[in-house]
């Protein structure tokens, strides 16, 4: 169940009178105690400090969190008109954070054919095939999800033949699970005007046949040459789209959501539903390359609420290593090439450049260990191009996205620059079915290395890169603490000692997501002073056995004290 941007109790929900239903002449209720908006008690909570206390209740008052101690204590707060809400079997976190995910693209995926979690390649072009039956002649066929190591009949590439025989008549354009290649039909290319003689572009490539003619499948930059043919969404397509993954993370129990790339029109999406009062977690935004000039010049967003916050600018250097797109320092193990960078440096400094000067972070896609070492080295430069008396933050903490594959000379480079690693656990679990084929033992050394970062002091903050994953915050800490994929499987030489411990993880989608968006003062524990931002399952997940994480479920999602979600 949903709720709009005021505080409403489900019927679920234990709610006792003021006092929690104590006699009102009790001391209680003496003029000594101080009312609270709501009191959420009897429950275990994990406040996710340093020094990983718990509490049994805690307090809210405009928002605000004003009390953390025991069931005892809180009574202090249980009078006049305060909301008394038992949370007998239920556990409370800190109000979790994705630090990397789409938002519209979540919407968007809810509304075109789906081919995620499909397990075989004859599998997902049934389900193709299916979904163009509704298709009209003309029309396009668009989608998303597919991913060839998790079929278990034949992993390759999608091409246009294996759907040209019942789509020759409505164009297609499929992208992979990553988002960062996807495979057209050859209606699509014809509409294109891609042929054999057609050059690959800067940062991308058109993948070919023996016999040089295009198979349909499309890496990273040679992607808009079908995407600028592609029906525009209007705004309220686009509007729908945010609303439904608003909806889609609450019902998860994310409280915050950090865009890695958002649109104008998605950011303005976003303002229209929440001064509907249909905002239901908060947002902290980077926008898009390609408009970032815009937001530059308009200056960053920074309301006292926090709830819609925009100071990133987002950034591609390579592609997947599902793809075989991301930018190796060597080959791959099973290919003649090493990937691919995607934007000159020309592109991307003078951006750099003005958001040092403007209090921009900086958020940039880098997944093989040579686009790591080629943006340690851009943010170097950038840092010394501008004189510090320009920055208008002392400590920029600008980002390195996925930072998949770090050379060890690399690591450090982390700390001394300040730059914080943005790491998706997901996507480790997901990989490890061909990671080892793309990379070698020596490389998958260094691979995803959660707990490497964190050993050398980084603050490493965990996110989905949903749509790219399902982006549910079970599957995110427990892939981060199993090091296993969902069936319990990790394979020889996966490094399980590279996985976090269950106060990392806890820490990696709260307390340390808060710091990477500024904003450790006022998120990510549940501290006095603090905004009430509360995930609350109904399952221990810090002490469970690992292999129950993915039983326990989210029954209540709670942003600045008000429910957004109860299940």
């Amino acid at each position: 169940m949903f709720f709009k941007n005021k505080l409403l109790i489900g019927a679920a929900s234990l709610v006792l009178a003021a006092c929690g239903g104590a006699d009102q002449s009790s001391e209680t209720a003496s003029a000594s105690c101080e009312a609270a908006d709501t009191v959420f008690h009897n429950t275990l909570i994990y406040v996710a400090d340093d020094a990983n206390s718990t509490a049994e209740a805690v307090a809210v008052k405009d928002s605000k969190i004003v009390f953390v101690g025991s069931n005892a204590d809180a009574a202090n707060y249980m009078c006049g008109d305060a909301r008394v809400i038992d949370m007998a079997g239920k556990f409370m976190y800190p109000g979790f954070t994705d630090s990397h995910q789409h938002l519209a693209g979540i919407g968007v995926r809810q509304k075109n054919v789906n081919l995620m979690n499909i397990t075989t390649l004859a599998a997902t072009v049934k389900r193709i095939e299916e979904y163009a039956e509704d298709v009209d002649e003309g029309d396009w066929i668009l989608g998303r999800g597919w991913i060839e190591s998790d079929w278990t009949d034949e992993q390759r590439f999608l091409t246009r033949h294996d759907v040209d025989y019942f789509s020759a008549d409505k164009p297609l354009y499929i992208r992979r699970a990553d988002g960062v290649s996807a495979f057209a039909n050859s209606k699509a290319f014809e509409i294109a005007g891609i042929t054999k003689d057609t050059p690959d572009p800067y940062g991308g490539t058109i993948e070919r046949d023996e016999n040089g003619e295009p198979t349909g499948y499309l890496i990273a930059r040679a992607m808009p040459l079908i995407e600028k043919h592609l029906p525009a969404e209007d705004y309220a397509y686009v509007k729908d789209s945010v609303e439904r993954g608003l909806k889609y993370n609450a019902s998860l129990g994310w409280t915050q959501t950090q865009d890695a790339g958002m649109y104008m029109e998605e950011l303005k999406a976003l303002k229209e539903i929440q001064s509907e009062g249909n905002q239901l977690h908060r947002v902290y935004a980077a926008i898009e390359l390609s408009e970032a000039w815009d937001i530059l010049n308009s200056g960053r967003e920074l309301p006292e609420d926090n709830m819609i916050t925009v100071r990133g600018i987002k950034m591609y250097i390579d592609g997947t290593l599902g793809s075989r797109g991301a930018a190796l320092l060597e080959n791959y193990s099973d290919a003649d090439n090493s990937g691919l960078i995607t934007r000159k440096k020309e592109v991307l400094m003078p951006v750099m450049q003005e958001a040092l000067r403007k209090g921009f972070q900086i958020e940039i896609h880098a997944i093989g260990d040579r686009a790591n070492r080629v943006i340690l080295d851009w943010y170097q430069e950038a840092f010394d191009s501008v004189s510090k008396e320009e920055w208008m933050e002392d400590n920029p903490r600008w980002r390195m996205e996925h930072a998949q594959i770090i050379h060890p000379d690399d690591q450090t480079r982390f700390i001394d620059l300040g730059i914080i690693p943005s790491m998706q656990p997901s996507h480790a679990i997901g990989d490890l079915h061909f990671a080892m084929d793309r990379l070698g033992p020596d490389r998958i050394s260094y691979a995803y290395p959660w707990k490497t970062m964190v050993n050398l002091g980084a603050k490493v903050i965990g996110g989905s890169d949903s749509p790219v994953e399902i982006g549910d915050p079970r599957i995110e800490f427990y892939a981060a603490v199993a090091r296993k994929d969902l069936t319990g499987y990790s394979g020889e030489g996966w490094h399980p000692e590279l996985a976090l411990s269950r106060d990392e993880a806890l820490k990696m989608f709260t307390a340390w997501p808060a710091y990477a968006s500024f904003r450790e003062d006022v998120l990510g524990t549940v501290e006095v002073g603090k905004f009430a931002d509360f995930t609350v399952f109904n399952k221990d997940i810090m002490t469970i056995p690992v292999e129950e994480i993915m039983e326990s479920e989210n029954v209540m999602t709670v942003v600045g004290g008000n429910i957004t979600y109860e299940k």
